[in-house]
């Protein structure tokens, strides 16, 4: 499964995290930094990406439109990029199975609950 980060998540997250989630990548990397929200969607939707975001408005896209694509809220507060890293790495199994039920588009992930 592929995440894709927004613009409010650092792009070193990458780094972090390409063992666990091979293929994922930014939007700056993809060319769509500072694009609508509509337009980030449909990039992640026309090329097998989850969102991950800590912005509210992918979840509240994903409550009008349903998916695909899916959408990984973080509830994160300040959260530094190694504990967002952490908090996506210790939740593994949780977001391998969430990408593969069919049913499902939003997980939400909250800081100090595993």
């Amino acid at each position: 499964m592929k995440l894709l980060f927004d613009e409010n998540l650092s792009s070193r997250l990458l780094e972090h995290l390409a063992a666990e989630f091979p293929g994922s990548s930014h939007i700056e990397l993809v060319g769509v930094c500072g694009a609508t929200d509509a337009r980030i969607w449909d990039y992640a939707r026309e090329n097998g990406f989850t969102i991950v975001s800590k912005d509210n408005d992918f979840r509240q896209r994903m409550f009008l439109y349903g998916p695909p694509p899916k959408v990984i809220w973080l509830s994160v507060g300040n959260a530094g990029r190694v504990a967002i890293a952490d908090l996506l790495a210790s939740n593994r199994d949780r977001i391998e199975r969430f990408a593969n039920d069919p049913q499902d588009g939003l997980l939400v992930l909250v800081a100090g609950l595993q």
